[in-house]
């Protein structure tokens, strides 16, 4: 078996749930034939068991303590062992397959959301999303873990059928007509469940979507004292959600005491049929006892059969939510790499704007426009390649879009201005590739001055970080981001305002470190800081979206790349200057 998660889930068909359902059975069809083989193995074990068992008083009645008796005795004891051990390890197949099923599903959803970037939240409410791993994956696990059970019941439903009638035909008949009129008036509720389930499902996906646009925006819903309003509202559909429980629940119930009632109603004819033929001397007393054996036995079977239906009604409406995740056409329009990749050292080029990031620099971009930078900066990592047909990148003369993209994200990477945390280990948040030995990891965080953040943390490394680092400041925050993008060693780093978020002091001891850490290396820094600046090979300055001068950071102040170039450069360098000063004195 191979371990979970799969490297490789491969591509399934997205044509319908039913479609996708059967290719998780053909995806691990090695699995599930050992699965069904022990089920098959348990429950036939389990349908001989009535049989012997009236063959052993038979024997018993006509020869007393003899041969006959204690060979059903020993068949009887054999049975058990084998039912026994058969259920123990099928079970463990059972969930195998659950699993199997299950985790592919969710490796599937993520790796089509990874793909998709914004497509997925324009096509789809983020609860959709979030379900589908949360519940759908789950429920579509669930019909691999009940097959094995009701393929196995088949088996001992027909078993037990034809040895019934070898005892009686009256009472064979009773059996294979009344136990599929029991399973087909269950299954007549199967329908009304999946319509149920369908409506509450739908309810619970708008759900968790209106959480978690709430959550997220819950800053602003209290500035503009819209917070009572979105409660409200959550409320609201939390109340849709539970009706639609209670309907689900209602039918439910019916199924749960149909479940008891004609099962029950079904031994009690049999069980009556038999004792009247038992009386009248067509059946003997071990036949009767197989009788009553095999009406309590067939109702484990039929109750198979009903949580198996449950199951595929589950697993058909789960398989068609994560079917149109991964229906989802990723919004970047990216195509396989069709260019050579450029040897190392090459040039990274933003046509539209001229600005040039050159191999072994430590370069600065700065601009009056925090966000005209900060685009520039996005466009040389290659984030939309829809964007980038009106605003090509190059590197080595090449354009990013004709270049494998896994080659330019090992290539370039960009942390960008708001840095995303994740839960977890602090080391596996640092170490994102899991390659740095301890040395590197802390030689990371002492460039980027995290050392505090090291402190803080309950256990250092092995320490826990909360969802999105919620228990670090800001500062902090873009500290840990900083280490991490410098643990990811690339050709091209490219940091935006790596240090907007620290005071005055910590931002010139991080600029000094990363200057000398990365000198030689290709980087750019999009900063207006003096303090970065000054430590920088080169600065470009774009207006307008055009890079209008380069040069030293001294050299652009003093006037010596002209005039209008220098004023623009001093604004832009003094506005920052006074920045800094209030993030320090709020930081005092």
């Amino acid at each position: 078996m191979r371990s979970l998660p799969l490297d490789d889930p491969g591509t399934p068909p997205l044509t319908g749930p039913i479609a996708y359902l059967a290719w998780l059975a053909r995806l691990q069809w090695g699995v599930l034939s050992v699965a069904v083989l022990l089920g098959i193995l348990r429950f036939g074990c389990q349908a001989a068991l009535p049989y012997l068992q009236g063959a052993g008083i038979d024997a018993a009645i006509d020869h007393g303590w003899g041969p006959a008796l204690w060979r059903a005795a020993a068949a009887l004891a054999v049975l058990g062992v084998i039912a026994a051990a058969g259920s123990a390890v099928g079970h463990r197949y059972d969930i195998t397959c659950w699993l199997r099923a299950s985790l592919t599903s969710s490796e599937l959803v993520g790796r089509a959301v990874s793909r998709s970037g914004h497509a997925i939240t324009a096509e789809l409410p983020t609860g959709e999303v979030v379900s589908a791993v949360a519940n759908d994956a789950l429920r579509v696990g669930e019909l691999y873990a009940q097959l094995a059970q009701f393929i196995g019941s088949l088996v001992a439903y027909v078993f037990a059928a034809v040895l019934m009638l070898r005892i009686s035909v009256p009472l064979g008949l009773v059996v294979v007509l009344g136990l599929p009129v029991v399973a087909l008036a269950l299954g007549l509720l199967v329908k009304p469940i999946q319509r149920r389930q369908a409506a509450q499902r739908e309810a619970s996906g708008r759900l968790t979507t209106l959480g978690a646009d709430t959550v997220s925006g819950l800053r602003i819903l209290r500035g503009i004292g819209g917070e009572g309003v979105f409660n409200a509202r959550y409320r609201e559909q939390s109340q849709r959600v539970r009706a639609k429980g209670v309907e689900v629940a209602y039918t439910q119930s019916w199924l749960d005491a149909l479940q008891v009632l004609l099962p029950g109603a079904f031994v009690v004819v049999l069980v009556w049929l038999g004792a009247h033929m038992a009386i009248d001397g067509q059946i003997t007393p071990g036949q009767l006892v197989t009788t009553y054996g095999y009406a309590a036995f067939l109702g484990w079977p039929v109750q198979n059969a009903t949580m198996m239906l449950q199951a595929a009604t589950r697993a058909h409406v789960g398989a068609g939510k994560v079917v149109n995740v991964l229906r989802v056409v990723p919004a970047t329009g990216a195509t396989p790499g069709t260019a050579e990749t450029p040897a190392s050292g090459a040039v990274l080029v933003d046509e539209v704007s001229g600005v040039r990031v050159e191999p072994g620099r430590v370069i600065a971009l700065v601009s009056a426009d925090p966000d005209e930078s900060a685009a520039i900066a996005t466009r040389l990592g290659r984030f939309d390649d829809d964007a980038e047909a009106a605003t090509p990148v190059t590197l080595g003369g090449v354009r990013l879009a004709d270049l494998d993209k896994d080659q330019v994200r090992r290539r370039i990477v960009v942390a960008e201005a708001t840095p995303h945390l994740f839960s977890g280990l602090l080391r596996a948040e640092l170490d994102v590739h899991d390659a740095a030995d301890e040395e590197r990891v802390l030689r990371a965080i002492g460039l980027a001055d995290a050392q505090d953040v090291l402190d803080s943390v309950p256990g250092g490394l092995g320490g826990e970080l909360p969802e999105k680092g919620r228990s670090l400041s800001g500062g902090q925050r873009q500290r840990v981001a900083l280490a991490r993008a410098l643990l990811t060693d690339p050709e091209i780093l490219v940091l935006v305002e790596p240090t907007s978020a620290v005071d005055a002091h910590t931002e010139a001891r991080i600029a000094a470190r990363l200057a000398d850490a990365r000198r030689g290396r290709t980087t750019l820094v999009v900063t207006a800081s003096p303090l970065v600046l000054d430590h920088v090979d080169e600065v470009q300055l774009v207006e307008d979206g055009r890079l209008v001068a380069r040069g030293g950071h001294a050299e652009l102040l003093d006037g010596a790349a002209g005039p209008a170039v220098t004023e623009s450069y001093r604004r832009v360098v003094g506005r920052q200057l006074q920045d800094d000063e209030a993030v320090t004195e709020g930081a005092r």
